[in-house]
């Protein structure tokens, strides 16, 4: 039966796809238009943060609320004016035309984690490109993901849209999943590492997104308080459970302090060798695994599970623990999904740049990093060096999905190109969506300088040069 479920569900996808093939630039704005606005409303943006944290535990009801809005306004502001349909590239002196046509029916595996906006950001620049959308949601999110596509599909039809647009899969399991991906046209892993290679192994063309988390630096010429404020803000915001929330800091030793103090103002409990020592064996009991009952609970819960007391359990929202030797592989330097920063201390930027690829191997090669400087040229060392997509400069790491403060596109896919396994080097947008159908016509004939193009060599050896085929 699922797997007819399955098949229905493609069946539908490639009626309305074909349904709006040759919509207008227009027409297709519209849609768009429509969809988002049914899923930025207050009224529907609340009842979706309450249900994804109801059945899914994870994050913070608030934060889940303020990231659909954001995102979605984020989405449509990108999209606004973005020419998908017709003729998008001309190049007269070279005798091109490029025309922009859609994939057709893509498959998108979506996570627990912030499961509304993660669907909403996906089918909003999906249908901007006249594709359709059909979801398989993680098992633990299949409610929400199921309310979410509901409001999508509200904003279609009254935009005179097929519903069938955006669909997600009445069954949510892996086999299921797996049939989906294998019969669309093109695919969008956003989750685990196994969803990720499992959409690769499909043999239908897909992106997957990163594995990773962002180790930040805090050299002694940063604006102390501003990095303060933004890494405090994005390792507590949803309860830590974005892969782009700071994960662990690198501070130089003189302002390694006052760093730490600023932190504890902020409301951060920093935990000390006993604690920390519960809380990591709570939080990791066989050494090595994440206690998944814990994933995306609040700093107080966490806290009080492990025994720790703090002087204010409500105003607590982040925990921090230091790590003496960020060299050995302790699993307080992986990935958390909690509110939870491991801050060590560094004594020169070459050790630190070092120490983030070090880092960068053992939590996901490609994702992120972060420098709070202001010195332009540690900047650009940090990013020659670093086998990553992204370097965030003096902002939060929760950038990394898209920033109006910044010209990062939003996304929720962060691909983290062939050093973390993605076929992608960056942030996955409208432009991954579409296909091009390129119009060649005659030019004058282009003459090459062999001079210039072979250099020193042209000298040696040179033969009279014939004619050139092709």
């Amino acid at each position: 039966m699922s797997s007819e479920a399955v098949d229905e569900a493609l069946r539908r996808a490639r009626k309305a796809q074909a349904e709006v093939a040759a919509w207008t630039q227009d027409q297709a704005d519209e849609a768009v238009r429509a969809a988002g606005w049914h899923c930025y409303r207050e009224e529907a943006a609340r009842r979706l943060a309450q249900l994804s944290f109801e059945e899914t535990g994870l994050g913070d009801i608030e934060d889940l609320f303020a990231l659909q809005r954001r995102r979605t306004l984020g989405i449509l502001h990108d999209l606004h004016g973005a020419r998908t349909v017709g003729v998008v590239d001309e190049q007269p002196e070279r005798g091109l035309v490029r025309i922009a046509k859609p994939l057709g029916v893509i498959a998108v595996a979506s996570p627990a984690t912030a499961p509304a906006p993660g669907i909403i950001c996906n089918a909003l620049p999906m249908l901007k490109t006249r594709n359709a959308a059909v979801f398989s949601p993680n098992p633990r999110a299949h409610a929400s993901a199921l309310a979410t596509v509901e409001v999508l599909r509200t904003g279609l039809a009254e935009a005179g849209a097929p519903p069938d647009l955006v669909q997600c899969l009445p069954v949510a399991g892996r086999a299921e999943g797996e049939q989906l991906m294998a019969g669309a046209d093109f695919v969008v892993a956003i989750g685990g590492a196994g969803t990720v290679r499992r959409a690769y192994r499909s043999g239908t063309p897909a992106v997957g997104a990163g594995v990773g988390n962002p180790t930040v630096v805090v050299d002694e010429t940063a604006d102390l308080a501003d990095a303060v404020g933004r890494i405090h803000a994005g390792a507590g915001f949803n309860n830590g459970t974005s892969c782009s929330s700071e994960s662990n800091v690198l501070v130089h030793r003189s302002v390694a302090a006052a760093f730490e103090a600023g932190l504890a103002r902020a409301g951060a409990h920093l935990c000390d060798e006993d604690e920390a020592r519960r809380l990591t064996a709570l939080l990791w009991p066989d050494g090595g695994t994440l206690n998944r009952s814990l994933i995306g609970r609040s700093a107080a819960e966490i806290a009080e599970a492990a025994g720790i007391g703090t002087a204010e359990p409500g105003k607590v929202s982040v925990l921090v623990v230091r790590c003496a030797d960020p060299r050995r592989d302790d699993v307080v330097l992986r990935e958390k999904l909690s509110p939870l920063l491991t801050v060590a201390v560094y004594d020169d930027f070459e050790e630190a740049v070092d120490l983030v690829e070090l880092l960068s191997d053992r939590c996901g090669r490609g994702h992120s990093c972060a420098v709070h400087t202001t010195s332009a040229e540690r900047v650009l060392r940090l990013a020659e060096r670093i086998s990553t997509c992204r370097v965030v400069v003096n902002q939060s790491t929760m950038t990394n999905t898209g920033s109006l403060e910044s010209g990062v596109p939003f996304t929720t896919t962060l691909a983290a190109g062939s050093w973390g396994g993605s076929s992608v080097s960056g942030n996955v947008t409208w432009r991954h969506f579409l296909n091009h159908t390129t119009i060649s016509r005659p030019v004058p004939a282009r003459v090459p300088d062999e001079a210039a193009l072979f250099g020193a060599y042209w000298g040696r050896d040179r033969q009279p040069a014939g004619p050139v085929a092709g």
